[in-house]
């Protein structure tokens, strides 16, 4: 005789999913909303997203003159300083060489489209002169037609430009003050959250800043050795553009898979156009070892792991913030899926019971929260 579902457990089971959905519901509708409001202040948020960024990676240098007996705002101005030079130097290297190497890759895309025409005219497509010179002429009479829309794009990108600009601006002030006030502002944010908040946020505030830390310096380290490798690489081979085609490696490196693709893609097209064929194969065997050995020797033994996401999680997490966002999203995706991880896990914490057969640690018992005036100590 087969069993009867009883209707007690259905009906609470019912109860018990349709409270979930809700929750669920709630949760996601706060979600969206916090996402709009952040979408809302992007032109604020940006800047202080850039000033971050760049303060987790001089913020050793400033605590080192900090720990030295230099005064915050001397480390700090000192540090803004140093950082400005290393950008402007780096951008005149990338200029120089651009500039003096542009008509030889201007003749070497030339050429290497001739050789096109050859290749496609031979067996086995066979594609008469008379078919590309009319592929040519219609791609000529395309951008004739859209030359509005070009300037449009002009236009476009130079209002983007000077967004870029007046965002790099923000940034450097954000980043000088964040080095020179940034050890004051837990004991500050303890001050004025209220009850247990006052030590859930704080302690997230400091993981998360440790995991952001953390990424940023080993990427950019990373980045410098695979840089400085396939650069050495690219010399040997004789690809123009090696500098520059280094700081575009030593640039890609923060984004995570997608962004060593593109780095390796750039650096065989050039020489491939440059070069020839066999030393466009010699270049991605280059670049192929140097990915290797970054995967399975460098990250490992620099990163330890820290961010604690899988290799899957990365891709996914890039791929979704370059649809969502663009160039700016793939950039900021790993970051952003690392920070939720350290909420997470905060979270796991919190709401996981103690082990009932593991003895309480030994010790002093806890101290009661810090009073309005305490501070924590900074890293």
């Amino acid at each position: 005789m087969s069993a009867s579902l009883s209707s007690a457990k259905s009906r609470a089971a019912l109860r018990t999913s349709a409270r979930v959905s809700v929750e669920l519901l709630v949760v996601l509708v706060m979600t969206g909303v916090a996402v709009w409001l952040l979408g809302q202040m992007w032109s604020i948020m940006w800047p202080l997203v850039v000033g971050l960024l760049l303060t987790t990676l001089t913020w050793p240098v400033a605590r080192f003159l900090r720990r030295h007996g230099w005064p915050p705002a001397l480390a700090a101005s000192t540090v803004t300083l140093l950082f400005l030079l290393v950008a402007a130097g780096v951008v005149a290297l990338i200029a120089v060489p651009v500039a003096s190497q542009s008509g030889e890759l201007t003749e070497g895309v030339s050429d290497g489209i001739e050789k096109v025409r050859e290749w496609a005219a031979g067996p086995p497509l066979n594609i008469g002169e008379e078919q590309i010179s009319g592929a040519l002429d219609t791609g000529v009479a395309r951008v004739q037609d859209s030359v509005g829309s070009m300037v449009t794009a002009v236009v476009t990108g130079v209002g983007t430009v000077v967004n870029g600009v007046v965002t790099a601006v923000l940034a450097l002030f954000l980043m000088f003050f964040f080095l020179k006030d940034g050890p004051r502002f837990l004991p500050w944010l303890t001050r004025q959250l209220p009850g247990r908040l006052a030590t859930d946020i704080p302690v997230v505030a400091e993981r998360s800043w440790d995991t952001l830390g953390a990424f940023v310096r080993s990427q950019a380290f990373v980045g410098l050795l695979d840089a400085v490798f396939i650069g050495l690489g690219l010399w040997i081979v004789g690809v123009p553009l090696v500098l520059p085609l280094a700081v575009l490696t030593f640039v890609s490196a923060f984004v995570p898979v997608v962004g060593a693709l593109f780095a390796g893609l750039v650096a065989v097209l050039i020489a491939l156009v440059s070069n020839g064929p066999t030393d466009a194969l010699i270049v991605l065997g280059i670049i192929i070892l140097v990915q290797q050995l970054e995967g399975n020797v460098f990250q490992p033994m620099i990163q330890s792991r820290g961010l604690g996401l899988h290799a899957g999680v990365i891709l996914l997490a890039v791929t979704l913030g370059a649809s969502l966002a663009g160039i700016v999203g793939s950039l900021l995706a790993v970051p952003v899926a690392a920070l939720i991880a350290v909420v997470w896990n905060y979270l796991r914490e919190q709401l996981t019971d103690p082990d009932p057969g593991q003895e309480p640690p030994a010790g002093p018992a806890p101290e009661p929260e810090p009073a309005a005036g305490a501070t924590i100590p900074s890293q």
